[in-house]
């Protein structure tokens, strides 16, 4: 019992440096630091969507495990998948055109990645949380003009669904929005559960 009550006080550690992942981890009123994992994220030869996030997810927690060996480490990774393709960020106006163009009328998945890892005891739990983004039918001039307001440039799939990129959807699917932002908060919370960290009570 000594153990369990050790292990569920463990820090936490989010495995990441992207700031949208800081503020949607913030929501559970956390203390946490954050620490931008040591991965290389090249997809492997015929590796799918799933099985991509999975592996980077996981391999962010453990890149950090030595530099936190007593600590509770959250890892994630997100794709978007267009035409059973796997679209990155576009970087550019042009990649982001192309990718909101092949999007119009069609159903875009999102598959992240999330890793908890208790450096302290080795114990690992990894999940795959897809999220489906229906798109309306859109016109050149309603991409040109979106790309131009909001230049969502860093983000995977061309669009920021916290911003305006909502009037690009007909419709979403999927068991948390956070899922769609990076951070699937709801298995996140399953997760802490688990280890026996009861955010409302602890």
């Amino acid at each position: 019992m000594v153990t369990e009550f050790m292990s569920h006080k463990l820090p936490i550690v989010l495995a990441s440096s992207s700031p949208y992942r800081q503020q949607l981890l913030q929501k559970l009123q956390l203390p946490f630091v954050c620490c931008q994992p040591h991965t290389d994220e090249t997809p492997h030869l015929g590796e799918s969507a799933t099985q991509l996030v999975i592996r980077l997810a996981k391999q962010k927690t453990l890149s950090l495990q030595s530099e936190y060996p007593n600590h509770y480490i959250i890892g994630s990774d997100q794709v978007c998948v267009i035409d059973n393709t796997i679209v990155g960020k576009p970087g550019e106006y042009r990649i982001a055109l192309q990718q909101l163009k092949a999007a119009s009328g069609n159903k875009v998945t999102f598959y992240t990645g999330l890793a908890l890892l208790n450096s302290q005891t080795h114990q690992l739990n990894v999940i795959c949380e897809p999220f489906h983004v229906f798109f309306r039918h859109l016109t050149e001039d309603e991409i040109k003009c979106y790309l131009k307001k909001e230049q969502p440039y860093q983000c995977a799939g061309s669009f920021k669904c916290e911003g305006l990129g909502i009037t690009l959807f007909e419709k979403l699917e999927g068991r948390d929005p956070n899922t769609l932002i990076g951070l699937p908060l709801i298995a996140l919370n399953h997760m802490l559960l688990k280890v026996g960290l009861n955010i409302l009570t602890d």
